[in-house]
């Protein structure tokens, strides 16, 4: 039975890992077996991130693009897999958060949401998707949101491209089952990440999200590993287009 969540021998590369959800997968999978790429703009908080990988026994590449430029994507990943070697997952974490009221949400920053939430899904995708469907194999795991289903003020446009998300999911496992991808999206719940710090340091909010959560109280990104294993291993074999809510059951509960 451990055979079918063991990732030894596989290759993954997380998209906007050198901190927070990206970063707790990445060490997730690598506990799992798998030998990781960390992925981010800033190449020193990438190297930093490696470095404390590493120390903990982790085999750990570094592979700096910005998941928005579509050449640079397809660039880098066809130079790491001509280079190094196969990516075996693909886990599209990249992602940024701007609040405002929707009346008078800046129309630069909904670009960026769009650039950076949904844009970099499809660059990266479709980058390393081209491989995996030469190799009849691969693993798609993409981030999508507790506002893939629900919406609360002042973050209409993220939660339109989260949205997406769960949308492009289900358009790549159309696309790229006959292939022998499986692609699906984990969805979370509120987590304590740097992306959510103002979130957390709130207590009215924190008070709300622990009346309206059923399991009363903040995510650990931690608890978020699970389901990328589960979603890059054997036991999803048969498992595709589908979002996987790790939410405490707040989508479950009026």
């Amino acid at each position: 039975m451990s055979s079918l969540f063991d990732l030894t021998g596989r290759r993954a590369l997380i998209t906007g890992s050198s901190q927070g959800i990206g970063y707790a997968l990445a060490r997730g999978l690598s506990e799992a077996g798998a030998e990781i790429v960390l992925n981010g703009r800033d190449a020193e908080k990438l190297t930093d991130a490696a470095e404390t990988l590493r120390a903990d026994g982790a085999t750990v590449h570094e592979l700096a693009f910005d998941a928005t430029d579509h050449a640079a994507v397809r660039a880098a990943v066809d130079r790491f897999e001509a280079e190094t070697g196969a990516i075996d997952i693909l886990i599209n974490n990249a992602g940024m958060q701007h609040r405002s009221t929707l009346e008078d949400f800046p129309a630069d920053a909904f670009e960026r949401l769009l650039q950076t939430n949904v844009a970099s899904v499809f660059h990266v995708g479709q980058a390393v998707a081209r491989h995996m469907i030469g190799r009849g194999a691969g693993k798609i795991i993409n981030i999508a949101s507790v506002q893939t289903a629900l919406a609360r003020p002042g973050i209409a446009p993220y939660t339109a491209t989260k949205g997406a998300v769960a949308n492009l999911t289900k358009g790549m496992a159309t696309d790229w089952a006959r292939h022998g991808l499986q692609c699906n999206a984990i969805a979370p719940g509120y987590f304590e990440t740097p992306l959510n710090a103002a979130l957390v340091a709130d207590p009215e909010f924190t008070n709300w999200l622990e009346k309206r959560t059923p399991a009363g109280r903040w995510g650990k990104v931690e608890e978020l590993v699970g389901a990328a294993v589960f979603l890059s291993g054997p036991s999803s074999s048969f498992v595709n287009g589908h979002t996987l809510f790790v939410d405490g059951g707040i989508t479950a509960s009026l």
